[in-house]
């Protein structure tokens, strides 16, 4: 688990293809990794990786396909930034919101304009996250928590703060670049417990409907009467 307040600003040092999938070897630039061992995960741009090797100036991760099919990590090249955050441990200070480092989705970067001292960022999720995403909720971009300000269909706005663009790799992104993007772990729970008896039945597992709510009683002209919803 991790907590999405960026630690350090990594690279990619090198890249290996192994058999569809891939090795990645990331140099952690001012990330201490005295307390890091084999075995250990590493959130690198939003994306939960198990340390492989530590090689002394970063460490090595492998990628499985599944990874490269739901995530950005596939599109990084020798030299690109990635952030990272090293796992809790109890100690931690939870000062973002509890990440898990599985990304839900790509969303794409639609705008970038100066507000105050700040950014105001317009992201756009994939549809199907669109109802997983709230007014003044948490989201996890590139491994970043971050409050959104408004949400507008599938798009929300992010107001980044200096700090964060300086120590995040937000002070590279355009317009068109794609993110990878986590959202709130109670929201995904939520849905689930929601669909109640429902959620056991094989073909269900693509969210919610009127007609499954209505059965578990959490409509008002639901079997169980209005008030007990």
């Amino acid at each position: 688990m991790f907590t999405g307040i960026i630690q350090a600003v990594g690279v990619v040092a090198a890249i290996q293809k192994r058999g569809g999938d891939l090795r990645l070897r990331i140099h952690t630039g001012k990330l201490p990794l005295e307390d890091v061992a084999i075995g250990d995960s590493v959130c690198t741009s939003g994306v939960c990786l198990t340390v492989t090797d530590l090689p002394g100036d970063g460490y090595w991760a492998d990628v499985s396909v599944e990874s490269l099919n739901f995530t950005t990590l596939g599109e990084l090249r020798t030299g690109s930034p990635v952030n990272l955050e090293k796992s809790l441990t109890p100690q931690s200070r939870l000062g973002g919101h509890i990440v898990s480092g599985h990304v839900d989705g790509v969303g794409e970067v639609v705008s970038l304009d100066e507000d105050a001292r700040s950014i105001r960022v317009v992201v756009r999720a994939p549809d199907a996250l669109a109802k997983y995403i709230a007014h003044k909720g948490s989201i996890c971009v590139d491994g970043t928590s971050l409050t959104v300000n408004a949400v507008n269909g599938a798009e929300f706005d992010l107001n980044i703060i200096p700090q964060t663009m300086t120590e995040t790799i937000f002070g590279h992104y355009r317009p068109g670049s794609r993110v990878n993007l986590e959202v709130d772990v109670i929201a995904r729970y939520l849905e689930r417990l929601l669909q109640g008896d429902a959620a056991a039945r094989s073909g269900t597992g693509g969210g919610l409907s009127l007609d499954t709510l209505a059965k578990n009683g959490f409509l008002g002209n639901s079997p169980a009467g209005p008030g007990k919803h």
